[in-house]
């Protein structure tokens, strides 16, 4: 019989990001707190203060020997913390147990691991959790003329869904979360052209106009949709998905098979595997790029695979 392992028995570092969630995060975090030590946690919390703060703190927290790592958050805080793990050169990342309590506004990296949204229910299941191991993707990429790297753990989008993220990150919310992100995708698309750009990936080349390219780990972004239903988190190998030229109004009729994960229906849409992937631009204007729904830069992009990288519990 197999011993069932309680990971409340060890401390948590735990970080929270007060700002997560429109702010939920941080109005919650009295609950949680309550909740954790109701269920005999003993942990450490520290918030952030600014962005891209917890990949700091997560260096912070193994220098002071925990070995259990918490975050309270949505999927830019489960970004954030789990490049903090990838990131620092103390121990290797696989000796570092993970989880996230979920408090955002898309909450996809969850989906695919069977963990609850709400952390009411949660959180009691997470000292008898499964203990599992994920992939992890490593992107190369420029900004401002200079070569950037960051880790992801969830789906990549270049072509318009990076443009959306971009336009995401620039434009304040005015109406409710769960819908903004699909009404930015209408309102912008008919303001999107189509650019040229080269794929390269396990030694095949495809160039052409693309609508989006998407790379993943896991399945699930922007909200529950599914632009790579094939991704396996732990096979080695990424799911890519590439859609060439969809026209604007095909764009609008495949929407729900976007969300059913049946966007291959498409003539235009093809789902592949790889290990890794380049994408260059052909053509006047760089090809954008956004990981785990945030902007980062422009290409050339290199996508690398760090596999069963992250050691993490699951529902």
């Amino acid at each position: 019989m197999t011993k069932k392992v309680s990971y409340n028995t060890s401390p948590w570092w735990i970080i929270l990001n007060p700002a997560a969630g429109n702010g939920k995060a941080g109005k919650a975090a009295s609950e949680i707190k309550r909740l954790l030590k109701e269920n005999n946690f003993t942990f450490t919390l520290v918030e952030t203060a600014y962005h891209q703060h917890a990949i700091e703190l997560v260096a912070i927290g193994i220098q002071k020997g925990f070995r259990q790592i918490m975050a309270i958050g949505g999927d830019g805080t489960n970004n954030e913390v789990i490049n903090g793990i990838l990131q620092q050169q103390e121990i290797p990342s696989i000796d570092i147990i993970y989880t996230l309590i979920p408090v955002g506004t898309g909450n996809d990296w969850i989906k695919t691991h069977g963990i609850p949204k709400s952390y009411k229910k949660w959180i009691p299941k997470i000292a008898t959790a499964q203990l599992v191991q994920q992939d992890i993707g490593l992107v190369s990429y420029h900004k401002d003329g200079k070569q950037y790297q960051r880790y992801f753990a969830n789906v990549a989008g270049l072509a318009y869904d990076a443009y959306i993220t971009k336009v995401k990150a620039e434009k304040a919310p005015k109406i409710l979360p769960a819908i903004y992100y699909i009404w930015l995708v209408l309102v912008y698309l008919f303001k999107y052209q189509l650019k040229k750009a080269k794929i390269e990936f396990d030694g095949e080349i495809v160039e052409d106009a693309f609508y989006t390219i998407n790379i993943g780990v896991c399945r699930y972004s922007g909200g529950g949709m599914q632009f790579v239903p094939h991704a396996v988190p732990d096979d080695g190998q990424f799911a890519l998905t590439i859609a060439r030229r969809v026209s604007k109004l095909d764009v609008l009729l495949y929407t729900s098979n976007i969300f059913a994960g049946t966007l291959a229906k498409h003539d235009q849409v093809t789902e592949h595997f790889a290990r890794s992937i380049r994408v260059d631009s052909v053509e006047q204007g760089a090809v954008m790029v956004e990981v785990d729904g945030e902007y980062l830069g422009e290409g050339p992009v290199v996508f690398s695979l760090v596999e069963l990288g992250l050691c993490l519990l699951r529902g």
